[in-house]
């Protein structure tokens, strides 16, 4: 199935290149045709520049000069048009921003204008891996939103899980599970101190395989996918808005839904930070059982408990 996959894209490729050849050949020719064929433009060229009549290299370079002019205008006019087609289609998916993987200065520095723009957010919805890179790394442009959000509700993955092993075994080797034990531990220790300065913080792990990474503030969400083999950092980002004027177009909902059904979730535990445990609850929000974290939060490290 690769091969003919591969085949197929190499033939699209091909035909989108020959038709792009034709379309530029097409624009050359049009305005060739044009240059040559206004005997009225000509006529006024002449009456302004009598010597044109008597100079034939003087003519025809005045003649290929508004061809190559028409060429430049017909092909900005080309490249507006697609780019229109672009922009609406960014406008019906609500995307407002993207972060190539690389992080360029201009990338971020329009990262930075668009958050400097943001409204506070009363709230703040974080699915993330570990959330070392929206917590705790110095370069992170969210934090200081995060920070002024009356409520924060995280969710990272359970340190003990079998998802963490396989991410951890799908990156470099240079990446171990004690280095994102350790990045879970300083998260911890992030949303502790959100919590003494009376910010309203919720933390739950879940247990399967990282795909998302989502971090809602307000209407907006900033998007990576946890691809296989990549870290997180290495990803694109993409920054949805919710469309006020009709909700169902864009992908903001989709994703602010997504992360709200993670949150929902019975089977994801809630973190106890004054005893550093994992809370069980059913369906109706009753407590069922309790487990240590698995990994020490400042030295501390409870014993083991069984959930019930």
């Amino acid at each position: 199935m690769e091969p003919v996959m591969h085949r197929d894209t190499d033939l699209q490729r091909f035909v989108a290149g020959i038709g792009q050849i034709l379309v530029h050949a097409l624009i050359t020719m049009l305005a060739v045709t044009l240059a040559f064929s206004l005997p009225s433009l000509a006529d006024a060229i002449q009456r302004l520049w009598p010597q044109l009549e008597a100079n034939t290299q003087l003519m025809l370079a005045t003649e290929i000069g508004l061809a190559s002019a028409l060429v430049l205008l017909f092909n900005l006019a080309k490249i507006a048009w697609d780019n229109r087609s672009r922009v609406s289609s960014a406008r019906l998916a609500s995307l407002v921003h993207a972060r190539p993987a690389g992080n360029g200065w201009f990338s971020r520095w329009r990262e930075r204008e668009l958050i400097r723009r943001l409204p506070a957010a009363r709230d703040a919805f974080v699915l993330t891996v570990t959330g070392y890179d929206t917590f705790v790394d110095p370069q992170s442009r969210l934090r200081p939103v995060l920070e002024t959000a009356y409520e924060v509700r995280a969710m990272l993955v359970n340190p003990i899980s079998e998802g963490l092993r396989q991410r951890v075994e799908s990156l470099p080797p240079d990446v171990t599970l004690l280095s994102f034990h350790s990045e879970i531990e300083a998260s911890i220790v992030y949303l502790t101190e959100l919590r003494k300065r009376g910010k309203n913080v919720t933390l739950k792990f879940y247990d399967h395989l990282p795909f998302w990474k989502v971090v809602v503030l307000g209407d907006y969400a900033w998007v990576q996918h946890c691809h296989t083999g990549f870290s997180v950092r290495e990803q694109p980002e993409y920054v949805f808005a919710l469309r006020h004027g009709n909700p169902r177009e864009g992908l903001f909902v989709p994703f602010y839904t997504h992360v709200l059904n993670q949150w929902n979730e019975s089977g994801h535990p809630e973190y106890d930070f004054d005893r550093n445990e994992l809370v069980y609850r059913d369906l109706a929000g009753n407590e069922t059982g309790r487990a240590s974290l698995g990994v020490p939060v400042n030295g501390m490290l409870p014993p083991q408990r069984q959930k019930k």
